[in-house]
């Protein structure tokens, strides 16, 4: 819910947010009536509502790919996030969660609200699986393998150093990006782009949701799960849960302020990943998450927030992303006025500052160079 304050504050948002409304209500209306599909898109909205109106806008045959793929990787996540469940148990779920998916009776009671209904009744998952074709049926097969056994390998073992943060990242994200592409490639709309750029793409969102996510992963019950490597937390604190204490405000700011520059390292990647895409509704379905997570990190850069309570971007100016994101140029204009906001926060004596100064600078660059920023719509005077 949007507060009139709010609105009267930006009321540049009441439009974009009034669009998004009605776009929800319309997406609602065009859900299959078919049980199995019915079930998946009704999931869809309940598990991810942006999520599921980007997707909306996908040809029907790759819109159903995508789906099922999302709500696969939805339940293997379920399965990883359970705390509750031992890891005797969990490891050959995790394991062997590519080979369920071809199984209609399978099910596995865990997680809770929607993702309790997703895992009870996933046989309507699988329904809709094994009627996507089958170059579809192997992509997501290959990465749910993939990422059930990453999954797997973490869960016996802590997250130390950055290499381990980045492989883990992208066993559980950079292999959506891959898999991703595979099934734009599969439906013949776009070249299959590189494993490397792909992988970029996963990871700049999972870091950044790992970064914005902190206080509700340390206070997980009933056992908390966290993926900030030690590499990095070990310079300011000596448990990673000392980070939420207000006594070690100074020195948690200066971590999430290292975690936010190592994230930036993909910046670039993305870019020259979308500007490749031709497809317009498979570029728009890329780029919106991108932006919003460029825009979540501006936010919880230097924040001492994100250890109080939760740093998320305005639902109108989320609004706005999602309506004004049409072309590079618009990702080139908002990633340059994000970055923007984002250096203006750097504080000369933090001990990232040059570096994060440098890896900003370089985006900054990429974005002037591609000749975008004066065709841009959204300028930083109306985004903050």
């Amino acid at each position: 819910m949007v507060s009139i304050g709010a609105i009267l504050k930006h009321p540049d948002e009441f439009r974009p947010l009034l669009k998004l409304k009605l776009a929800s209500k319309h997406a609602e209306k065009q859900i299959p009536h078919e049980p199995h599909w019915h079930f998946c898109y009704s999931m869809l909205h309940k598990v991810s509502r942006s999520f599921a109106l980007v997707i909306q806008q996908l040809g029907p045959e790759l819109r159903n790919a995508v789906a099922i793929f999302y709500l696969v990787l939805r339940a293997l996540d379920t399965v990883e996030d359970d705390t509750s469940i031992p890891n005797d148990i969990k490891v050959p779920i995790l394991e062997a969660f590519h080979r369920h998916i071809y199984d209609r009776d399978w099910h596995f009671a865990c997680g809770t609200n929607h993702y309790k209904v997703l895992m009870d009744e996933f046989h309507h998952v699988t329904t809709a699986f094994l009627e996507l074709g089958k170059g579809y049926q192997e992509a997501i097969e290959e990465i749910t393998k993939r990422m059930g056994a990453g999954m797997a390998k973490f869960i016996l073992k802590e997250v130390e150093t950055v290499d381990e943060y980045d492989e883990y990242c992208h066993y559980v994200a950079g292999l959506v990006g891959l898999g991703l592409s595979k099934l734009f490639h599969a439906a013949n709309l776009e070249d299959l782009a590189s494993d490397y750029l792909s992988n970029s793409m996963g990871l700049f969102l999972q870091k950044t949701n790992i970064i914005r996510d902190y206080l509700e992963d340390i206070n997980e019950i009933p056992k908390s799960r966290m993926f900030w490597p030690r590499e990095i937390w070990s310079k300011y604190v000596n448990k990673l849960e000392d980070l939420k204490n207000e006594e070690n405000s100074e020195k948690a700011v200066q971590c999430l302020n290292d975690m936010v520059t190592n994230a930036l390292l993909h910046m670039e990647d993305c870019l020259k990943y979308m500007a490749a895409l031709r497809d317009p509704a498979i570029f728009r379905f890329c780029a919106i998450p991108q932006i919003m997570a460029i825009g979540t990190l501006a936010l919880c850069y230097n924040n001492i927030e994100v250890f109080r309570g939760v740093v998320k971007m305005r639902r109108g100016l989320t609004a706005k992303v999602m309506d004004q994101t049409k072309t590079m140029s618009d990702v080139y204009g908002a990633f340059y006025d994000f970055s923007l906001m984002l250096k203006s926060k750097i504080d000369k004596n933090d001990p990232n500052a040059t570096k994060t100064l440098n890896r900003i600078e370089a985006v900054q660059k990429a974005c002037r160079d591609s000749g975008a920023l004066n065709q841009r719509f959204v300028s930083v005077q109306v985004l903050f």
